[in-house]
């Protein structure tokens, strides 16, 4: 006889019930909010469908906690997760917290916790001709995101976030990325002198061309070629390029532009660059 779907579950795997803001209800907001914890827990909170079947697709996180509101309205795919115990744990909350802890007035069914380890530079093994991106300073989560979904798009081998900035792991830049940092290395470097020591070497050693970007920079982006070794630095929203690192380029390449405003967003501007670099890659 077909079991019933809501007899799918092993015994084992039967979700834990959340009816009140209790310790585990406390990690699972510090987990959304605080880096410190993430960071501490080695944990990451994943909302949206797609960016969860992408760290699911991933070698590179642990699949920790699933939450859901009713178990009973799940779908399919869902309900198989829980059965099948593809997290350690499933966690069924209260709708009232299940709402308070998601980002959207009607939540997606599934929300999820990953566990993780952050790339260090040296962890990263990089080819030959790489194609490196430097996004200094960012303040916006939706630009990070966006910029980590074209990297990937495009054949970025590394994405650094450089300096005081947004997490790569907040919930909203995971979001924005539609899971495209779970396939993308990623690493931040806090500090200038180790980004410095780092392209440095690769200078020496592969060719490596450091690239700006800027709105007024000298050279226009087509009239000369930018192809790997390469490492293109995107600046901050507000405040561009750093003088440190601007001091560090090669050459700062803009992109021509025939309207009346002079600048693109960086999410935009850093997109066209990254398909101009990789139609160019030999």
């Amino acid at each position: 006889m077909k079991k019933n779907r809501k007899d799918r579950f092993d015994v084992n795997n039967r979700p834990r019930r959340v009816s009140e803001r209790n310790d585990l209800y406390q990690v699972l907001s510090s987990l959304k909010q605080n880096r410190k914890k993430r960071n501490e827990l080695g944990e990451l909170f994943v909302e949206g469908i797609e960016a969860i079947k992408q760290a699911l697709a991933s070698s590179r996180v642990r699949p920790k906690k699933l939450l859901f509101a009713e178990y009973e309205g799940l779908s399919d795919w869902a309900r198989d997760l829980v059965g099948r115990g593809v997290f350690e744990e499933s966690v069924s909350l209260e709708r009232e917290l299940y709402e308070e802890l998601a980002d959207r007035a009607e939540p997606s069914e599934i929300m999820a916790t990953f566990g993780y380890d952050r790339f260090a530079l040296a962890d990263i093994a990089l080819p030959p001709k790489p194609f490196i991106v430097v996004f200094d300073r960012p303040s916006d989560m939706g630009n990070l995101g966006s910029l980590i979904r074209s990297a990937n798009a495009f054949g970025v081998d590394l994405f650094i976030t450089h300096g005081h900035c947004v997490d790569l792991f907040e919930p909203k830049v995971i979001r924005s990325s539609l899971g495209a940092i779970f396939h993308t290395p990623v690493a931040h470097v806090e500090s200038f002198d180790e980004l410095s020591l780092f392209l440095g070497e690769l200078k020496k050693k592969q060719g490596l061309v450091v690239a700006g970007t800027d709105s007024q920079g000298a050279e226009a982006l087509g009239s000369s070629p930018l192809a790997p070794p390469v490492a293109l630095i995107l600046g901050n929203e507000a405040k561009g390029m750093s003088v440190r690192l601007k001091e560090m380029t090669d050459e700062v390449f803009k992109i021509p532009l025939d309207g009346e405003v002079n600048s693109l967003n960086v999410a935009c501007a850093g997109s066209i660059f990254f398909y101009a670099i990789a139609s160019a890659r030999t």
